[in-house]
């Protein structure tokens, strides 16, 4: 299936917001942005920038902007993706189709397609050395097989790892953390890969 269909299918099937993103997608076709399909959602790029995307969710629907950061937002309307993570993106979110104003929604989609021609947006940082929590570091030290396996992981990937452990305040909650990325690693399956 390519990337065109993908999108069809999208947009096409039956959800709760089927209304809703199908309104978001004929406002991001009035922009110059290009449609493309990444991580599962529609994603609208300039230059083959991520620009916005569009996302349907249990609870809501609405528009990302992978650069949101540096928006106006005049409306206040704009939340960090995850708070202590998300440096740039910012999610607008919508609960009803009536909420969505077609007129300021393309006025944030243009404003974030200019910042990108003006090279505004976060790069992405460099994974420094990553740092292995203890119960991982012996787990990897009894089996080679583990080890090699964790090496074949990118830096970031790997880091995602240490910090799903480490993140965990309990010592029982970090070991059944432990317990469930160990086959993972094994397997070769990064800790967000299915998001992805």
């Amino acid at each position: 299936m390519d990337k065109s269909e993908k999108i069809e299918l999208y947009y096409e099937k039956e959800h709760p917001f089927k209304e809703g993103i199908a309104l978001l997608r004929e406002i991001a076709l009035k922009t110059e942005a290009n449609e493309d399909f990444k991580w599962s959602f529609p994603v609208y790029t300039l230059n083959n920038k991520n620009v916005f995307g569009i996302c349907k969710f249990k609870t809501h629907f609405g528009v990302w902007f992978f650069n949101g950061v540096f928006l106006k937002d005049p409306k206040n309307v704009l939340e960090n993706a995850q708070e202590g993570k998300t440096k740039g993106m910012r999610h607008w979110k919508f609960q009803t189709l009536e909420e969505v104003d077609e007129k300021n929604v393309l006025g944030y989609m243009k404003e974030a397609l200019d910042n990108q021609k003006k090279g505004r947006e976060i790069k992405a940082e460099k994974t420094k050395k990553v740092t292995i929590p203890k119960l991982l570091q012996s787990e990897l030290a009894k089996d080679s097989d583990l080890h090699i396996a964790f090496e074949k992981f990118t830096p970031y990937k790997q880091k995602e790892f240490c910090e799903y452990i480490t993140e965990a305040k309990q010592e029982k909650t970090k070991l059944r953390r432990l317990e469930k990325i160990l086959p993972m690693i094994k397997e070769g399956v990064g800790l967000n890969d299915k998001y992805q």
